[in-house]
């Protein structure tokens, strides 16, 4: 289906691709994933031909329709609906055809490839695509040009969906989604019927879709089984072997080497020297691993506040006359994480804005500590930077009292050492960018973070040195995220933001994905008897879902302990490994190494029997949840 050989591929005369190769069965779907920067969208955009190779060929089958997600949003009068249809060309031209074609023969033709494509459901499988993505019925007749940028850049994914290419390019599909849409868009990918190369930064997405990860690293591609974990599993064992071969060889050719330094000019020795320097010349060097520099965050952490730290009694919240959010009755403690979840449009950002200050309530009481300091993160902040100072002037006008060590240090807080300091603003990459927001809303050691979609342009080891600070921090967080791997890694308490109100949700996230299908199911054959009894049942379903949760706590504390055991034998074994990789080892007492191999061996069998309790564990969970549903 799509075969890559041998391909160079440069910008700028700066390589990305070198001597790469690379082939994707049909049907298959796999993910490109790789650090910002080293090329994944430049090699979607040579599959999709926008650009040429360097050398080497792309081969793909003649005639074979490949479709690339676009940056460009439609606009204009007409309605998503129809943008949608219009994007199955061959369907559009048919049908123009049919209104002018004369010739019998080809009249039948027409209507026959229209019966292929099923082009008498074209307009209902449109509208479930847009429904997914976001948009009502009433929405779907409205034209483009009602709607704001990131909407209309959903009707463009709608259309390349629609049109149903047989090579679907996906460059970072879900930037532009909330966490519902983004949810729909797993469920659709994983029954596509045609190949799709996806390039996402969504570690869920990219653990839900591919059969296979491509991995995009020091101008080579490297084909792993599996999701996203799973090639980070394999990956890290590879290379720790190889940390350890490199080791043992080290140790090997410094043997030899010493045994030629004594004895090369002894006659008596000279044969034998003579044959270890031809073994070390025979040595193929296995290299060592230098992994690339892995960014991490560290928020400062506060002087601790009496709780609460904000309450809100019967708060009414919006813009001008517009109400969006009425009776509000929430309260924030210290170190609380709480993950706000609901549609784009209901009112999530209002919320975070009322909470960081940026927005007054129109009624009721909203009480705060007076000491009380607010980090609050939104994309749109990035272009109050001064793109013409370097990230250390632009971060001494947010400190303006602190010496130059405090501002350095705190920049390297967030990645921005000795070497980045200096870089212009302008010249940062977006993930740069946003790492340079974490360091301005964090310079004062705020008691509440609020993130507004913080990881729109972090890759995926970035995310999850932000689950890490954000774990480690001693203050509260409070998020916004279409990232459902960054909520259930850091949220503790979700709160539903819907129909003009904003509530504590019983439930964790596969409760509310369940939530999900479930409305999504009743909207879709409930109708109006629906609409009448949704209160009655969404008491009911969040009252059986509480039940159920329950029923299953003891099995899920069973797979939760088993679990920890496993990764804490893990984390032994290769603690074990990392000390027999270490040449000095084999300089000392043979009996030390002797006990850290037993050890291992201890401790390999110790992880393997906690693996296998660990899976039956799951297996009883979810043998337990299918009996339910």
């Amino acid at each position: 289906m799509l075969q890559l050989t041998n391909i160079t591929l440069r910008v700028s005369g700066r390589p990305l691709l070198e001597d790469a190769s690379l082939t994707v069965p049909a049907g298959h779907k796999v993910s490109l994933v790789g650090r910002n920067g080293t090329g994944k969208t430049t090699l979607l955009r040579a599959i999709a031909g926008e650009i040429g190779l360097d050398g080497g060929s792309i081969d793909i089958p003649p005639r074979l329709r490949v479709g690339l997600t676009r940056q460009e949003a439609p606009a204009g009068p007409q309605s998503l609906i129809d943008t949608v249809l219009a994007a199955d060309t061959e369907r559009t031209a048919l049908l123009a055809e049919a209104e002018t074609a004369t010739d019998p023969h080809r009249i039948a033709e027409i209507h026959t490839r229209l019966a292929d494509i099923e082009a008498h459901t074209a307009e209902a499988r449109a509208g479930t695509i847009l429904y997914g993505l976001g948009f009502d019925g009433d929405a779907q007749r409205r034209p483009c040009a009602d709607f704001s940028g990131g909407w209309r850049m959903r009707v463009a994914l709608a259309g390349l969906l629609f049109s149903q290419p047989d090579l679907l390019l996906l460059d970072e599909p879900t930037n532009h989604l909330d966490l519902e849409a983004t949810l729909w868009l797993q469920s659709y990918l994983r029954t596509y019927p045609h190949t799709v190369l996806l390039v996402s930064h969504d570690r869920e997405l990219l653990n839900a879709v591919p059969q296979a990860t491509v991995h995009l690293d020091q101008n080579k591609l490297t084909l792993y089984s599996g999701g996203y974990d799973r090639f980070e599993r394999t990956r890290r064992e590879q290379l720790e072997r190889q940390q350890a071969m490199a080791a043992r060889q080290e140790v090997q050719r410094a043997h030899l080497q010493s045994f030629v330094d004594r004895f090369r000019y002894k006659a008596s020795k000279a044969k034998q020297a003579q044959s270890r320097i031809k073994m070390l010349e025979r040595m193929e060097p296995i290299a060592s691993v230098v992994e690339a520099h892995t960014i991490s965050f560290n928020f400062p952490s506060p002087e601790p506040l009496a709780p609460p730290l904000m309450v809100m009694d019967k708060v009414s919240v919006g813009y001008e006359a517009r109400t969006v959010l009425r009776g509000l009755n929430l309260r924030i403690d210290e170190e609380d994480r709480i993950g706000l979840l609901g549609a784009n449009g209901n009112g999530k950002s209002t919320l975070a804005k009322l909470i960081a200050g940026r927005l007054e309530a129109m009624s009721g009481d909203l009480r705060k500590s007076g000491k009380l300091r607010i980090g609050y993160f939104a994309q749109h902040q990035a272009e109050e930077f001064d793109l013409s100072l370097t990230v250390l002037a632009q971060a001494r006008r947010w400190m303006p009292e602190a010496n130059e060590e405090k501002v350095r240090s705190h920049l390297g807080r967030f990645g921005f050492g000795q070497d980045r300091a200096g870089t212009s603003v302008g010249n940062l990459s977006g993930g740069e960018k946003a790492r340079l927001l974490f360091a301005m809303i964090s310079r004062e050691a705020p008691h509440i973070l609020i993130l507004d979609e913080p990881t729109n342009h972090l890759d995926v080891d970035s995310r999850q040195a932000l689950i890490v600070a954000l774990n480690e921090f001693q203050g509260t967080v409070i998020l916004v995220s279409h990232d459902p791997h960054l909520i259930e890694a850091t949220a503790d308490r979700l709160w539903l933001v819907a129909g003009g109100e904003a509530k504590p949700f019983d439930g964790d996230m596969d409760d509310y994905r369940s939530w999900l299908l479930e409305r999504a199911r009743e909207q879709r054959n409930g109708g109006e008897r629906a609409a009448e009894d949704g209160s009655a049942n969404r008491k009911d379903q969040r009252r059986a879902a509480a039940e159920l949760r329950q029923q299953l706590a003891p099995l899920k504390k069973k797979v939760d302990v088993a679990e920890k055991r496993v990764d804490k034998l893990s984390a032994e074994k290769a603690g074990i490994e990392q000390r027999l990789a270490d040449p000095g080892l084999y300089s000392g007492p043979a009996e030390k190494v002797t006990a850290l191999q037993k050890s291992l061996a201890d401790t390999g069998r110790q992880l393997e029997a906690a693996e296998m309790e660990w899976l039956e564990a799951q297996e009883a969970y979810d043998n337990a949840m299918s009996q339910t549903v």
